[in-house]
């Protein structure tokens, strides 16, 4: 049985395929069209995927895609006659949006499907595709159940338990209540792009003072005792498709950063990136917390663009009282091709759960020809090494400052390199952070880069009890440590750890264990 995973109404469009039960290959259309978070519709991906999976369009049995155009119509359409004045822009947007991505659909199906079989398709909620899809491929036979974005169809969150093949939901938060595009304020008042760099937001943040406005930013998001959302719209404008920030927000807070890479930050800047952050991960925390007294479960399963704030991740392994969480690598709406595809394949035709998704490199691959052709024709300088030296040589290149674009075996999925698609530096040395954010990355210089560490050796350095082979959970950097590798360590004296596990990446690991054998430090810069 084949399956075709799709996201494309939503940013980063994506496409997978699930072969008898099995993820085989999974791909972002953004590493193609080079175009990042992209909406286009994943042309390019589906055929690649298509490709690595040995299949024809013809053998695709069904397509799952991540959301339901006819889903919430009569709560959108009562929402907007409420809109007064405003309701044609918000109309025109919703619709307009709907219609577009359904003809997208459409025209690559007709294209694609001219004559013969043609698969049954699936249009799966967009939360189901989040956080459900993501159970089935957990390593949980039972999990409670949380999904956070900024909206999908019409919810912005989805709390339930997921028992082998059943799935029970709890409530879902109704737009305009979300935690995502609530988030969204603080990133456009501070420079950045929405639904774009909210990781920059989270970046920023240990640099200002939650307190200075941690009294006002409590009072304008909440989580209820019954688990539901709260938020005061005075502050925004996101509920009405206008500015994310009212002349409220800006009255409480000052004046905004200018859009541009040279523009400073006022103290009152990184103050609201700070209190923002500290009450999102209040809110996140309330809600597992609830999760948890309610299911009385060992483990979380968490989705949506919310769960790829890192940080907030950090708190609820250590504070939410699981035992450990489940957030795939691709946790934003790139996964939920993934999700959508595993949601058709365990619940609506009803075959039981046999894979577990903790293995990212579902990618492209290419072999060693190819590569050395692509070298030769860009007549770039070039030399080859047998296998059983190239850890070895590249740990010494490593250890004396060299930075090293690390590319190897199939492409992650997600957001994050981890080890096949790098770029790697020595963490102790204290100016690499800087040096590669202005010659290699030219971003702001108060970005951290991540450490990747063998699951075996993490304890030494982090602060860590769970394992975080995608690089999704924040963690403490142990205070004698820190000084060992500046380059990792944040200015909070944390880190956005990656354990590397020798049965998932043996390549990796080796390259790891031989720069300790060279440093005496098992922790290498990894950056995308």
């Amino acid at each position: 049985m084949n399956i075709l995973g799709v996201n494309y109404i939503y940013h980063d469009s994506t496409a997978c395929v699930v072969k008898d039960g099995k993820l085989v290959a999974a791909l972002e259309e953004e590493r193609l069209n080079r175009e990042k978070h992209t909406y286009a519709f994943p042309n390019q991906a589906i055929a690649r995927c298509l490709e690595i999976a040995g299949l024809a369009a013809e053998e695709i049995d069904h397509i799952a895609i991540s959301f339901r155009p006819d889903l919430e119509w009569p709560r959108k359409i009562a929402y907007a006659l409420k809109l007064g004045p405003k309701t044609r822009a918000f109309s025109s947007k919703e619709l307009g949006f709907v219609l577009l991505a359904t003809r997208a659909f459409r025209l690559w199906f007709d294209a694609t499907f001219t004559k013969g079989r043609k698969p049954e398709v699936h249009f799966v909620p967009h939360h189901l595709s989040h956080v459900v899809g993501s159970f089935f491929v957990s390593p949980y036979e039972s999990a409670a159940l949380l999904s956070l974005d900024g909206w999908g169809e019409w919810a912005t969150t989805f709390k339930g338990v997921g028992r082998g093949t059943t799935v029970e939901c709890f409530a879902q938060d109704l737009f305009p209540y979300s935690l995502g595009a609530v988030y969204e304020a603080p990133t456009d008042f501070c420079g950045f792009r929405i639904s774009y760099d909210e990781g920059k937001t989270m970046g920023l943040a240990p640099l200002g003072n939650p307190e200075t406005f941690s009294e006002i930013v409590e009072k304008i998001f909440w989580v209820n005792e019954d688990m539901s959302v709260g938020v005061d719209l005075s502050y925004f404008g996101f509920q009405h498709y206008g500015a994310r920030c009212s002349k409220k927000f800006y009255e409480t807070f000052g004046q905004p950063r200018q859009k541009t890479k040279a523009a400073r930050f006022e103290q009152h800047h990184l103050d609201v990136a700070a209190a923002f952050q500290k009450q999102l991960e209040e809110c996140v925390l309330k809600i597992a917390r609830q999760l948890h007294e309610r299911t009385q479960e060992d483990y979380l399963v968490i989705s949506g663009g919310v769960t790829l704030n890192s940080v907030a991740n950090g708190r609820l392994v250590r504070e939410s009282g699981f035992k450990d969480l489940y957030v795939m690598p691709a946790a934003g709406d790139n996964g939920t091709a993934i999700g959508a595809a595993y949601y058709v394949y365990n619940s609506i035709l009803g075959q039981p759960r046999t894979y577990v998704h903790d293995d990212p490199y579902v990618g492209t691959e290419y072999g060693n020809e190819t590569i050395q052709k692509l070298l030769e024709e860009c007549k770039l300088e070039h030399h080859y090494l047998p296998d059983d030296q190239l850890e070895a040589v590249t740990a010494g290149l490593l250890q004396s400052g060299q930075i090293i674009g690390w590319f190897q075996g199939r492409m992650e999925i997600g957001p994050r390199a981890l080890g096949n698609r790098s770029i790697l530096a020595n963490p102790t040395l204290p100016d690499m952070k800087d040096k590669i954010n202005a010659e290699v990355k030219h971003r702001e210089v108060f970005r951290p880069f991540a450490p990747s560490c063998p699951i075996e050796d993490t304890p030494q350095y982090f602060e860590q009890h769970v394992a975080d082979p995608f690089m999704l959970k924040v963690c403490r950097v142990r205070p004698e440590k820190q000084p060992v590798i500046p380059a990792v360590t944040h200015v909070d004296g944390t880190a956005r750890l990656q354990t590397v596990h020798r049965e998932t990446n043996p390549r990796f690991h080796r390259l790891l264990k031989e720069f300790e054998i060279l440093t005496g430090v098992p922790v290498l810069l990894n950056t995308s």
